[in-house]
């Protein structure tokens, strides 16, 4: 086999299955851009990233996404809908089809690691079948030093063949894609997908069985950032909520925008080492961050052109609404150094409410806090996941389920007893609709979320007036800098109030609904932190 790449160190696959390969061995993120463009995979953009089509999948396809049922995950993990079980040796046949068809292949390999915090570090070894899929994980994952590599010894390995295709009737699959955890043998295997976040979301679930099952620590689906006086912020949300763009505050320090953890001497670290955000409708005016980082090594997918250049046109969404860029943390000024805070002071549940119904920002008691945070309500943004053509109103326990391998109880057990402990204010953002339902009403400017966050952080919601929400018994602040007052009761934004009164009532119900399923395992103050009777 030959090795190519800027490092001397010559590695084998044969131990884990694929044979006579050519090894594309930690390449730059140069090199990565060259070779996708010299295969006519790509294209170079107006500002130096790279641009390209993932093909079939513009999204997750979260009903191909299993874990192996074995003796580590056979009583721990939550088995439904959301985990589903695959048998291991099924698991074996399709790997080792896998390696079989890698091999003799140019395959590029990358050594990485995830958790900044040094106690929680893995080490991940990715084998892709494609540069610029190596690229996305160059840009994702965190990079090791070169004196690292030579004594690299990979906890896991993430195996992406986005050409090979499963025959389900054999290969115990649903389709020719799949995603497939297994914790025993320390492997994520994707394969006829080549969408690059199922990578990421494969090592982030495997994280979120590894930390509160062996470390004791728990892990979350949110952003963070760290002000002047050190302070450390959260933000919880699903794709679309505003978590990478919220998170990006040139006042703050951006520890993370998507996958973190909260370890026992109350920091907060990131597992990632780069940025996956979603650039639909983006303009430098509104996200200077994330524009200004789409350059030379960032990789932008399924985005279009304006005709007749190599400028993209973000807001044609033609090819999928999901259009995203990935970039390493460096291509932004505004970073925490170690990407690790401290101090815990605010957390902010994101919630893209197409009904319009809940208020922009409220205060949330503990009890509402665990309520809202087991409910995970938001909207399934379109094109986030496979055949999502329209925002759907969604739940999604833990801001996360998608990638939680245990029952949300376990997370909110976790949260509950970290939020009481360092005394953090918890606050719930509808960075959804105002004025109406998704349809009626338009989408939450931009300015005033940010107006509102940037107040709560700065303690100027603590002394003003609050009224109780009749319909979910939520406190809603009355005043707030830089937003106009009538913003903040959603009621008085729709034209009609008959008709939010009854959207109202339905949207509660919903919430009550979903909620039944976790009933007998929270107390009476979680219940009581759900909408009024």
């Amino acid at each position: 086999m030959e090795n190519y790449g800027l490092f001397t160190k010559t590695i084998a696959l044969n131990e884990i299955g694929i044979n006579d390969a050519t090894i594309r061995y930690q390449l730059t993120p140069e090199e990565l851009h060259d070779i996708t463009i010299e295969k006519g995979q790509g294209v170079e953009t107006s500002t130096g990233a790279l641009a390209i089509n993932t093909g079939e999948f513009t999204g997750r396809s979260p009903q191909d996404r299993f874990i192996v049922k074995d003796s580590i995950t056979e009583d721990k993990v939550w088995w439904g809908n959301v985990n589903l079980p695959f048998n291991s040796d099924k698991f074996d046949a399709l790997y080792n089809k896998v390696t079989a068809y890698l091999s003799g292949k140019e395959v590029f390999v990358r050594d990485s690691y995830v958790c900044a915090d040094a106690d929680y570090r893995l080490n991940v070894r990715v084998v892709t079948e494609t540069a610029w899929s190596n690229l996305f994980c160059y840009n994702m994952f965190l990079r090791l030093k070169e004196e690292e590599l030579e004594d690299f010894k990979a906890d896991w390995h993430v195996v992406c063949a986005p050409g090979f295709r499963a025959n389900p009737e054999v290969d115990g699959t649903r389709s020719h894609n799949f995603a497939i955890l297994n914790f025993t043998k320390k492997i994520a295997l994707i394969g006829g997908t080549g969408y690059t976040g199922e990578m990421k979301k494969g090592i982030f679930s495997a994280l979120n069985f590894i930390l509160p099952v062996f470390k004791d620590t728990l892990p979350m689906h949110c952003s963070a950032n760290v002000g002047e006086e050190g302070d450390t912020a959260i933000f919880f949300g699903l794709s679309g909520t505003g978590k990478t763009t919220l998170s990006a505050d040139p006042h703050r320090k951006l520890i993370g925008d998507d996958e973190h953890g909260w370890a026992h001497d109350n920091s907060v670290f990131n597992f990632e080492g780069g940025c996956y955000a979603k650039v639909v409708n983006l303009t430098e005016e509104h996200e200077p961050d994330i524009f200004r980082s789409i350059k030379k090594g960032a990789l932008l997918e399924n985005v279009v052109f304006k005709p007749g250049t190599n400028e993209v046109d973000y807001e044609d969404v033609s090819i999928t609404p999901n259009t995203r860029v990935s970039y390493p943390l460096f291509h932004i000024n505004n970073t925490q150094p170690g990407s690790i805070g401290h101090n815990p002071k605010n957390i902010f549940f994101l919630s893209a409410d197409s009904f319009g119904i809940l208020p922009p920002i409220s205060k949330l008691t503990p009890g509402q806090a665990a309520y809202y945070f087991i409910s995970g309500y938001t909207a399934k943004v379109a094109g986030t996941e496979e055949g999502v053509k329209e925002p759907q109103p969604n739940f999604s326990a833990c801001f996360g389920a998608p990638f939680m391998p245990l029952h949300p109880a376990a997370y909110a057990e976790m949260l509950s007893t970290k939020m009481k402990e360092a005394g953090v204010n918890v606050w719930l953002v509808n960075t959804g609709w105002t004025g109406g339902a998704y349809g009626t009403g338009s989408r939450m400017k931009l300015k005033y979320t940010r107006a509102m966050i940037t107040a709560a952080l700065n303690g100027q919601l603590d002394n003003v007036t609050y009224i109780k929400d009749e319909f979910f018994g939520l406190s809603v602040p009355q005043s707030c800098p830089n937003v106009p007052d009538e913003v903040l009761n959603p009621r008085d934004t729709w034209s009609d109030k008959s008709a939010y009164d009854k959207k109202a009532n339905e949207l509660a119900g919903e919430f009550r609904k979903n909620f039944t399923k976790f009933e007998t395992f929270s107390n009476e103050e979680i219940i009581a932190g759900g909408p009024l009777a």
